[in-house]
């Protein structure tokens, strides 16, 4: 994993915890996991959060929320609704957001709007004087040749500027066929990989941390890599699942430890 640039956060004095998600892959239907998020962002007590990817299902472009007529008015759908979310959330703490492999064109513009805070990956904090990277972690799972490939091809600046270029129309009916095709393989029980351990390893090294907080591969667990260094990984969400997924990571004076908020927040948002 190549980390040419890696955005650095230095906990401010005041903070006493922060808060850590990922793999929300919010959409406008079925809402319940939205709205969940909604509460959650509401109701969060955390000094600063960080949005570590997949926070949307899919994006297709900024200009997808917004106004055409009058371009610095977001528009009144999902993409709005989700826009002053993150605004009054940023407006009580900063929010931290790195992008995911299904919001990789998420861009400046609606981040600015937003009010967060724009991370590369992988991303490092410093919090009571100890490193933590930070990463979406779709870059580690080396095993996954053919996506590899996909994601070297999609981050190209040529290929999102000709994504980008395209009616939005079009782009939205590519981003259903990709999905679908996602969708597809999960039916399929394909395994997908995991992160590899010597990509992990190096990264932590690059960063100088110890700790790899990361999401994408949707196994929360907490590994042990050896010689004082940690992998931990954040779950996704899914409110409809059978056994509601939702969780927050958070880092305080104790630690690291995991907040469920599936039950937690049931019945706050009404």
């Amino acid at each position: 994993m190549t980390a040419s640039r890696v955005s650095l956060v230095q906990a401010q004095p005041h903070w006493r915890s922060v808060e850590f998600i990922s793999d929300l892959h919010l959409q406008a239907q079925p809402a319940e996991t939205f709205e969940l998020w909604l509460t959650y962002l509401q109701h969060c007590q955390a000094d600063a959060l960080f949005i570590l990817g997949d926070l949307f299902e899919v994006w297709i472009g900024d200009d997808a929320a917004f106004d055409n007529a009058q371009r610095d008015t977001p528009i009144s759908g999902f993409e709005g609704q989700c826009l002053e979310a993150l605004r009054q959330a940023s407006a009580r703490m900063p929010v931290y957001f790195m992008r995911g492999n299904r919001d990789f064109l998420l861009g400046a513009r609606y981040l600015s709007a937003c009010g967060v805070v724009d991370l590369d990956d992988p991303a490092v904090l410093v919090f009571r004087g100890k490193r933590y990277a930070l990463s979406h972690g779709d870059a580690l799972c080396l095993d996954d040749t053919a996506y590899q490939a996909f994601r070297a091809q999609v981050r190209s600046e040529a290929w999102q500027q000709e994504f980008l270029a395209r009616p939005l129309a079009e782009r939205a009916a590519l981003a259903r066929a990709m999905r679908d095709q996602s969708e597809a393989r999960k039916r399929d029980g394909t395994v997908y990989a995991d992160a590899d351990l010597q990509a992990t390893r190096e990264l932590l090294a690059t960063t100088q941390a110890t700790t790899l907080i990361h999401g994408h591969t949707h196994r929360p667990a907490d590994h042990a890599l050896g010689d004082d260094l940690s992998r931990v990984v954040l779950s996704d969400w899914d409110a409809l699942a059978p056994n509601p997924r939702a969780q927050a990571l958070r880092l305080d004076d104790g630690g690291l430890h995991r907040v469920d908020l599936a039950h937690a927040l049931r019945g706050l948002g009404s």
